[in-house]
């Protein structure tokens, strides 16, 4: 056990480094010098592969590779990274003139005006920018007036659109009053035609009747049948006369006088029964 705790190793005298033919980790790098480092994401971006936002300031491991570029004796470094999902390749470098960094590969960097290099914005000078203020000025107040115009075309279209719409309901109001009208004249007419046809029918008929007790009371020869009256018809009107004046005649009136019962004897009040007399 205390064997696996030595610190120091034996050596023969006739050891020779050389001959091993095992280079150290340091020697065998060939090119630029890579390393790996901890670092956080400089910039927002967005990967190429997968679409996976990766926010500034994310953690990773990444290997770094000093490059023989150089601006102004600043040495330029190149970093490599991998997507959190996709674990696609991510290079950006250093870039000192803008005091920045540069995405090359694997990712797109999110826009960022502030640190837009190309526009140049930042490196403006004050007669620039008041020549930029004044062109946006101008480019906005055009705008308004091309909005202004848009709303009055737009206003007159719909003035006309609405105008168009009530000479329509117009025509259609017109073209229903006058189709309303003549169906009640068709209806007039057909009411008339119906009560004709009724009368001629009511007409036709009593003719029929009249026609049929004509011949019942014709005979053969065409004498006309003569009506015997009964001795009962012929007192029918005095006795019909009678009972008229009869119903004519008012009703007894009742009275509501008060009328006086003759009093009995007290002895037949007490139940005594008075015996007839002998003699």
């Amino acid at each position: 056990m205390s064997e696996r705790k030595v610190l120091t190793k034996y050596y023969p005298p006739d050891f020779d480094p050389s001959a091993i033919g095992r280079t150290p980790k340091h020697l065998r790098q060939k090119g630029p010098k890579v390393i790996t480092v901890r670092l956080m994401a400089p910039f927002p971006m967005k990967c190429t592969n997968c679409g996976e936002y990766i926010y500034r300031g994310r953690k990773f491991n990444a290997r770094k590779q000093t490059l023989e570029e150089r601006y102004l004796n600043i040495p330029i470094y190149r970093f490599f990274i991998r997507c959190t999902r996709c674990s696609g390749e991510i290079t950006f470098r250093t870039d000192p003139k803008n005091m920045d960094y540069e995405c090359e590969k694997g990712a797109k960097r999110n826009f960022e005006p502030w640190r837009d290099a190309k526009s140049g914005k930042y490196n403006e000078t004050e007669e620039e920018t008041l020549e930029r203020l004044e062109r946006e000025e101008n480019e906005h107040e055009e705008q308004l007036e091309q909005d202004k115009m848009a709303e009055l075309e737009e206003k007159m279209q719909d003035s006309k659109r609405e105008m168009a719409i009530a000479d329509a309901l117009d025509e259609i109001r017109t073209r229903n009053a006058r189709i309303a009208r003549n169906e009640g004249l068709a209806d007039e007419v057909a009411l008339d035609h119906i009560h004709n046809e009724v009368d001629e029918a009511k007409m036709w008929e009593e003719q029929e009747i009249e026609e049929a007790a004509r011949r019942a009371f014709t005979t053969a020869s065409g004498e006309k049948v003569k009506r015997i009256v009964d001795e009962e018809e012929l007192a029918g009107p005095a006795s019909s006369q009678v009972a008229k004046t009869q119903a004519q005649m008012p009703p007894p009136s009742t009275s509501f006088a008060r009328v006086k019962k003759a009093k009995k004897p007290g002895v037949s009040l007490l139940g005594i029964k008075k015996k007839p007399s002998l003699v």
